[in-house]
């Protein structure tokens, strides 16, 4: 099996552009500590879809970091993303992954904040002396609604998710994503790596018909992978008539058409992942959203949740099923590899492995890697405490 079309594009000159990150930046909490501050909090973060969240007063959360994220319906009908921290004593205002309030009230000293965040009720407040409420709302995050899912940033700037997206509008349009709906909830699923290794599984190609004897057989020689400034896209034509595991068989059998897809996507799979964790899978009867959310510099949350458009036929859920059951036995292949490389990176043995001319997308990740961290391009671990020197660096 060969890569059937290779393409890197917005490349910019790196003194390490044909080598791998080395191994010491995937368990160093020096490194996980600046990755927070520099990258995960000023990075795009997918909440969820718009259809999650159709009420006044329903809301999802999601937590980066040290950072609790609401994202709510406001009375309006506009969406906010709010920090769930309540101004006072700094008590988390809501627990779970989602539910419905009037307004936002704080279980510790029942601080009430409306649905655009505003501070509107506090017992006993003649006792603050010279406050005003206006001055303690709760913190927004700036967020963008993009084909009907929800994203937000905690801080910096940047290229929006559309502007990252641009060059595969063409790609996407057709699947009618502002449409969709959630198949099920979302799945959090732990894993005892670190992000970067689930984020460079995810777009290497090379080790597809290696590791994952499925998709050889679904694809054959016709899984291709390219690389955009922000974001990596894979992608394969099943194959009819190919020998395989029941599943297989019967998704090909079964996946009806699709009306509103264009001849060539009726029978494609592709993947696209969003610098720096997110990962979407499409196909023509569902689409997959993925997060490599870190937990600590070798523990990993992969968040995740399917959309649907609504399609009743019996062959579509079917299909649906059928998708789930060789997807899988997909992560499962790939959970086992993972850990493989994550215990082979805590060697004292290994540095970094050099990257093929095919290997675009784990270029461009270890390249922007490279710019936000610049240590990264040391094979060795430099000694303790040398990441408050990289910032005293950035701050003279």
């Amino acid at each position: 099996m060969t890569l059937r079309a290779v393409n890197d594009v917005g490349s910019a000159a790196d003194p390490g552009a044909n080598m791998g990150l080395p191994g010491w930046l995937y368990h160093d909490p020096e490194v996980y500590a600046l990755e927070q501050e520099r990258i995960f909090r000023r990075s795009w973060q997918l909440v969820c879809h718009l259809s999650d969240i159709p009420k006044a007063g329903d809301w999802q959360s999601l937590a980066i970091g040290n950072e609790s994220i609401i994202v709510v319906r406001g009375e309006d009908g506009g969406v906010r993303a709010l920090s769930n921290v309540c101004r006072h004593r700094a008590a988390r205002l809501v627990d779970g992954e989602q539910g419905c309030a009037k307004k936002l009230i704080c279980p510790y000293h029942a601080w009430t904040y409306e649905l655009d965040g505003a501070l509107s009720g506090v017992p006993g407040k003649r006792d603050y002396p010279a406050f005003d409420m206006k001055d303690y709302g709760l913190h927004r995050f700036a967020t963008e609604v993009w084909r009907g899912f929800i994203f937000v940033r905690i801080e910096g700037d940047g290229p929006s998710v559309a502007e990252m997206m641009a060059p595969y509008e063409e790609d996407v349009a057709p699947y009618r994503f502002e449409d969709m709906r959630a198949l099920g909830r979302v799945v959090m699923r732990p894993r005892t790596v670190n992000w970067k290794n689930i984020a460079d599984n995810y777009s290497d190609g090379l080790h597809i018909p290696v590791a994952h004897p499925g998709l050889k057989r679904l694809f054959g020689p016709g899984y291709g992978i390219e690389a955009t400034e922000w974001v990596d896209k894979m992608y394969g034509p099943l194959l009819d008539g190919v020998p395989g595991s029941s599943s297989e068989a019967l998704y090909r059998k079964y996946l009806p058409r699709v009306d509103h897809l264009p001849a060539d996507r009726q029978r494609l799979w592709i993947y696209f992942k969003l610098w720096p964790n997110t990962a979407f899978d499409i196909y023509p009867d569902q689409i997959d959203f993925m997060q490599f959310i870190p937990v600590s510099p070798t523990e990993t949350i992969i968040r995740e949740i399917a959309y649907v458009l609504p399609d009743d036929r019996r062959e579509m859920r079917a299909a649906r099923y059928l998708n789930w059951r060789i997807n899988r036995l997909v992560n499962a292949e790939d959970t086992t590899l993972v850990a493989r490389v994550q215990d082979g990176m805590a060697s004292d043995s290994y540095t970094q492995g050099p990257l093929g001319n095919s290997e675009v997308c784990l270029k461009s990740f270890a390249r922007k890697f490279r710019v936000l961290i610049p240590e990264a391009r040391q094979p060795k671990r430099p000694p303790m405490g040398w990441s408050a020197q990289s910032v005293a660096g950035r701050i003279s």
